[in-house]
Parts: C-alpha cells; structure tokens; sequence
C-alpha cells in the first residue's frame, strides 16, 4: 500500500525531473542560439558562462575563459579594442543600462580578426544593488553575408546618426566656420568672411575637432560630408 509520503515523494520527484528537463531545454537553446552569449562578473573580471558557440568560435573552454580573467579578453580582442572592456565595467559602474558596440575579436591561434556587434546587460546585482554579473550577446557580423546591402547601409545610418548627434553639440558660430572649412576655406579666409580674427577661427576649429572627436583636417571634412555639409 503507498502512504501519502511516498506519494508526495514520488510527486516531488516528478515536478523535479520536469523541471530538470526544462532546464536542459532552455540551455540547449543557449548554446543554438546564433550568436556568442556570455556572463560575466564585474568584480572578478572573469566569464562565468558561455553558450557552446562562443566556445567553438573563440577556440577557448568556458574553464579556460574564466581562469584567465581579463587576460582572456587582452587576447582574443584587437589591442584597438580592448580599451573597452574597461569601458563597458565603467559604464555600469556608473548605473548605465546598457553598453553596446563593435569590436574586432580572433579565434585562439589565429591572427585575422572577423567584426562582432555586441550589447550587454547587468543581469545580478550584490547586496550593495551594484552590477555583480553582465550578460552580453555578439552577433559576428562577418556571418551576415545574406543581407550585405542591408548592413552596409543600417551601419551607415547609424554612423550618420551619430555623426549628427555630434554636430548638434556644435555652437552656431562652430557650424558656420564647419561649413566654410569643408567648402576648402582656410583660416584666414573664414576670419575675413566672418569679421574674427585669425587666431578666433583657429580656436573654434580646435572646439569642433574636439567635438566632433576627430584629429585632423581631413577628418573633420569626411565626417561632415557624411551628414550632409557640403
């Protein structure tokens, strides 16, 4: 005869294998998922997770990953980039929701790097309510071969939209002297046509180099024919 223990028993070892199951289903979609999905502490600077693919396509174990710490990040990202990491702690640091961005990664052993489009997320937080552990997601970009038209132009939208962002940091006196520099003015001829000094227009042009987050001439020209000024 079964008494009412065993069957809760054997009701609870039911719910638990249900639940087991659905834990299972749920992490073999993380590791189908097309795209490299990680975990990562803030504090320790370690992954710790990852789906299957990112495993695959970076060419490091999870136990590898997590043991070289921020190192493992110093090598599989273009020395351009890896400034952001440290970017991206910072920024929820500072209580940003989330942190996104392209950077330049390559396979273990490999020296061709492929562009990643990557977002990440605080997914805990400490007893403190500071960002403890950052989920993160990177598309590879070089896999987006079936819509090649389409990338081109949505980065290109993207980098104009930016670009005008910038340019509507600039000041309207800023913007006059932009025009006249992009239409070949040099800094003498923007001071006469303005009625400024010389030395006026060659400190406003140092305000929008600044800005604008550009270091040279040239530069400054291609991001302004970007969003329009001719």
């Amino acid at each position: 005869m079964t008494t009412d223990s065993e069957v809760s028993l054997n009701a609870l070892q039911k719910e638990n294998e249900q639940l087991q199951e659905r834990v299972n289903w749920l992490e073999s979609i993380l590791h189908q998922v097309p795209a490299m999905v990680y975990a990562y502490n803030n504090n320790t600077k370690a992954v710790t997770w990852c789906n299957d693919r990112m495993a695959n396509t970076l060419g490091y174990s999870p136990k590898e990953m997590q043991g070289l710490g921020m190192e493992f990040f110093k090598d599989i990202m273009h020395p351009e980039d890896f400034k952001l990491a440290s970017v991206a702690q910072q920024s929820f640091r500072d209580k940003k929701e989330q942190f996104g961005g392209l950077a330049r990664i390559r396979k273990k052993g490999e020296t061709d790097y492929r562009w990643l489009l990557g977002l990440e997320v605080p997914f805990s937080y400490d007893a403190k309510n500071e960002v403890e552990e950052i989920l993160c997601a990177f598309l590879d970009l070089t896999n987006a071969m079936d819509t090649n038209i389409q990338l081109s132009e949505a980065l290109n939208t993207i980098l104009r939209r930016q670009h005008e962002n910038l340019f509507n940091k600039l000041t309207s006196r800023e913007r006059d002297i932009l025009g006249m520099a992009v239409k070949g003015l040099n800094n003498k001829e923007i001071a006469t046509s303005l009625n400024l000094s010389r030395y006026t227009v060659e400190t406003h042009r140092k305000n929008i180099r600044l800005k604008l987050k550009v270091r040279n001439t040239s530069e400054l020209v291609a991001i302004a024919r970007k969003i329009g000024i001719e």
